[in-house]
């Protein structure tokens, strides 16, 4: 598939996104707890976006808490450049893939 970009920039440092607080952080974590577990227990998998090293991070960081919380292993994979999976075995494409490692 190729895709057209008409008017696409490099934006300058100073118009980086901001990082998140703690509060924030904590809170963006938590949402993510709720609504992919909730996804995750009804259909055993969930694709969702993560376009940056920190969100991708924190989709990790949600499948251990997850994991520890149901004593079941949430698995992580990479979709592609934008897009995690996190998913039960048995759902997913390979089954046996682990967690990628904490940082």
């Amino acid at each position: 598939m190729i895709r057209d970009l008409y008017n696409v920039r490099w934006q300058s440092a100073e118009h980086t996104p901001a990082q998140l607080t703690d509060e924030e952080e904590q809170r963006a974590r938590a949402t993510l707890f709720n609504d992919l577990g909730n996804r995750i227990s009804d259909h055993g998998w969930v694709r969702f976006p993560a376009y940056s090293p920190e969100e991708r991070r924190r989709l990790v960081d949600v499948a251990h808490r997850l994991s520890s919380y149901w004593g079941r292993q949430v698995f992580v994979e990479a979709v592609d450049q934008c897009i995690m999976k996190l998913y039960l075995a048995g759902y997913g494409q390979q089954a046996g893939t682990p967690l990628l490692p904490r940082k």
